[in-house]
């Protein structure tokens, strides 16, 4: 566009002209002290234009909040990215509270409550991410174009839904029947086990499939779109912080339903029978209140989607704010001007080249194999994330609320903490993507180190029939595992029936399937612990001893002392494995050509995900299944696993963390290896930085006088040019200027 003279509402004369598609506005009252004042102006629109619009953008449509065409005058006070940050915060902190938080702690009382294996729960957790790769394109995409509000508010809605279908289960299949057998003593009549139930209940398993893919899919815009109009409706030095407050909400969100969701489960699944059930919390068949926290949720989704959706497309401002990051985008000769008749062309342009960014990034070697480096560790973080309660409750005989506050107090503040180091030492030490890359394998080497302490295992319970021989106390004999359940003479005549799973702990330190199992046919105390006696599976225990009782209902006591040593090596392995994803993350912005960084986050994103998170939880419970050895039976079908092998369960896990940990660091080591610098690369940058501070120095040097100063800028202007010292920001040359030279350039 040619430069041209132009009149403002207060009859100021100034001449407009352009220069790498900024308008410039020059006064052309030069009297006082004889400055030109060169005004920027931050779109492509003539300064007439911009000013005609001026006070008229507040009163479109497109700014006001509402529904359709109910948009109260009262509502638009809302119109401030405080309270869509508000909004968001509330959204990141339930979606994180419900998939990070308390599907990962309500895992092994699903498990119990529904006759479900590891694998199956692992497919569960799954489910989240699958549904989230499936939706990520067509909601980024339409919802680019569309009301990121509207779409944020939808999804935060579906996601309630999701949260409400978890919890359906629970009001669908009826009250938990702990004791189907009534006390499951020897000969007792009503020993039986009703197998058109237990098969009803392993089928719930697709309600969890469906709210998990419901969960994945409404939580997708959540970091798509909701970052994205965040960013564009703030100014460029105000947008970090309200986004670093958003992804801290996010991290809050799983620390409340580790803690939230644990203390949940010290409740009874059925509230309302708790004190017609004669179980202790401690007991293998207790079921805590896992739906409590799915409907909490669900309400609070509720409450956050409508007010979430009445935000209008852009705030107040915005125009504003999309020109200031226009002028920061990389810029050449190619696109320092598109105009509007360019725009279909520019499109048919990037469809014709679509192949070309894939493979350009799909044949970038040091791309690739940080993707892969993220695939395993998004493999380990998701497997551990969703079995790593069920690990420690088994592992060391904890209670399933105790255990997932355990890995609560030690996944947050290590993911969290981690996350922070990793951006903190790039910083730090102004690494480039060599000396990235070498961060993520020194943080990843060591944990092939610690990964091994799996290998410290706690021993299992002795148990009758499983591991131990009946007639063996626990001093006589090794602890081997039969293959399958067996009975023995000293119940034959009780009528036991497998599907009665109530364990006791006998005097003789060994633990029994059943009170039936044991031989029981005596109710001593019906207070918690029950107690039994007349036990002719005990009869073999001998010590001289007068006892009131000689079996009681629970697990016997484990006498592990490995949790202290455990957890805070656990937690350096959590908090190593987050300290690199973010500069893993930056080292893949880093290393591929700007314009091609959106989709190559998107490939990552999907290698990540296709690779990593969705098979990890199911890789890990498949894992898991195999250390079983004594599964529930519903009527010769495999329900949820009773008893596992501490010790296999321990070295499965160990060779999956490792395995993986051993291929991120190949993979990070190869990154390094094929990265190649790019010709113009940190040498050049330095020496451009040399360059324009030497243009400076001779500027601030120079002493010609203002009219020659002043006759130099009207030569340029007149000839549409400003040269700006090899792209120096117009406020660093005012800076470097001698004041009495009269000369300034000021920008708006």
């Amino acid at each position: 566009m040619p430069s041209g003279r132009f009149k403002s509402p207060s009859n100021d004369q100034y001449t407009a002209m352009k220069h790498n598609g900024l308008q410039y506005k020059v006064n052309d009252d030069t009297v006082n002290n004889g400055v030109v004042v060169m005004t920027k102006y931050m779109d492509n629109t003539t300064p007439r234009d911009q000013e005609q619009s001026q006070g008229v953008g507040d009163e479109e449509e497109g700014h006001k909040c509402g529904w359709g065409p109910f948009k109260f005058s009262c509502l638009q006070k809302f119109r401030d990215p405080k309270w869509i940050l508000f909004w968001l915060c509330w959204a990141g902190a339930i979606q994180g509270m419900v998939v990070n938080g308390f599907i990962n702690v309500v895992i092994s009382s699903i498990e119990r409550r529904y006759d479900l294996s590891s694998t199956e729960t692992g497919i569960i957790a799954s489910c989240y991410d699958i549904a989230s790769v499936i939706c990520l394109i067509p909601v980024s995409y339409f919802g680019g174009l569309g009301r990121k509000p509207r779409y944020l508010g939808i999804g935060v809605f579906i996601m309630a839904i999701g949260s409400f279908v978890f919890s359906l289960p629970h009001f669908t299949s009826g009250q938990y029947e702990v004791i189907e057998g009534g006390d499951m003593l020897c000969n007792d009549s009503v020993n039986s086990t009703n197998c058109d139930t237990d098969l009803t209940l392993s089928n719930y398993k697709y309600v969890f499939f469906l709210a998990q893919l419901l969960h994945g899919a409404g939580a997708t815009p959540l970091y798509t779109l909701g970052t994205t109009y965040l960013d564009e409706n703030l100014p460029l030095r105000s947008s970090s912080l309200y986004i670093g407050i958003y992804y801290a909400f996010a991290i809050v969100g799983p620390a409340v339903g580790y803690l939230a969701g644990g203390a949940f489960l010290d409740f009874y699944v059925d509230i309302d029978t708790v004190d017609k059930i004669p179980l202790l919390t401690s007991s293998p068949r207790f079921v805590g209140a896992w739906w409590i926290g799915f409907l909490l949720s669900g309400a609070l989704g509720l409450m956050v989607a409508f007010p979430l959706s009445l935000f209008p497309r852009s705030l107040p401002g915005t125009a504003k704010f999309k020109s200031e990051r226009e002028a920061e985008v990389y810029s050449n000769h190619s696109n320092s001007h598109v105009s509007p008749q360019n725009v279909e062309e520019n499109k048919k342009l990037s469809l014709r080249n679509i192949w070309y960014s894939f493979k350009v990034l799909l044949t970038n070697p040091t791309f690739m194999f940080l993707n892969l480096a993220a695939a395993c560790e998004g493999n380990v973080l998701a497997g551990f994330a969703t079995f790593a309660p069920k690990f420690i409750e088994a592992q060391f005989s904890l209670q399933s609320s105790m255990a997932a506050q355990y890995v609560g107090y030690a996944v947050i503040p290590a993911g969290g903490g981690g996350t922070f180091l990793g951006g903190f030492l790039v910083k730090k030490f102004n690494l480039h993507v060599k000396g990235i890359i070498r961060l993520c394998l020194g943080v990843t080497l060591p944990v092939l180190v610690l990964a091994l302490v799996f290998l410290v295992h706690c021993d299992n319970v002795p148990f009758a029939g499983v591991n131990k021989q009946y007639s063996q106390s626990v001093n006589n004999g090794s602890l081997e595992f039969n293959g399958k359940f067996e009975s023995h003479q000293c119940n034959k005549g009780c009528n036991c029936k497998l599907g009665d799973y109530n364990p006791v702990c006998g005097i003789d330190s060994v633990m029994y399937y059943s009170p039936c199992f044991a031989g029981c046919d005596v109710i001593t105390s019906r207070n918690e612990p029950v107690k039994y006696s007349n036990c002719s599976c005990l009869t073999y225990f001998k010590d001289n001893k007068s006892h009131d009782y000689l079996a009681k209902q629970g697990k016997c006591e484990s006498t592990c002392v490995y949790l202290p040593l455990f957890m805070p090596i656990f937690t350096l392995i959590i908090l190593l494995t987050f300290t690199a994803s973010m500069p893993a993350l930056s080292a893949t912005l880093r290393c591929v050509p700007h314009h091609q960084r959106s989709i190559a986050l998107g490939i990552q994103w999907i290698i990540a995900r296709c690779l990593g998170s969705i098979p990890g939880p199911i890789l890990f419970g498949k894992m898991i299944d195999i250390t079983c050895r004594l599964w529930q039976s519903n009527c010769s079908e495999k329900g949820s696993c009773f008893f596992y092998d501490n010790k296999s369960m321990s070295y499965n896990l160990l060779g999956v963390a490792l395995s993986a940990k051993f291929c991120s660091a190949l993979f990070f080591f190869l990154a390094l290896v094929f990265y190649k610098m790019p010709n113009k690369g940190k040498d050049n940058i330095n020496q451009s930085d040399k360059n324009t501070e030497s243009n400076l120095t001779a500027l601030g040097k120079n002493n010609q006088s203002v009219d020659t100063l002043t006759t130099s800028v009207q030569d340029e202007v007149v000839n549409g040019d400003i040269k700006q010292n090899g792209g120096t920001d117009l406020d660093e040359i005012n800076k470097n200027v001698p004041k009495n030279d009269g000369f300034e350039m000021s920008k708006m």
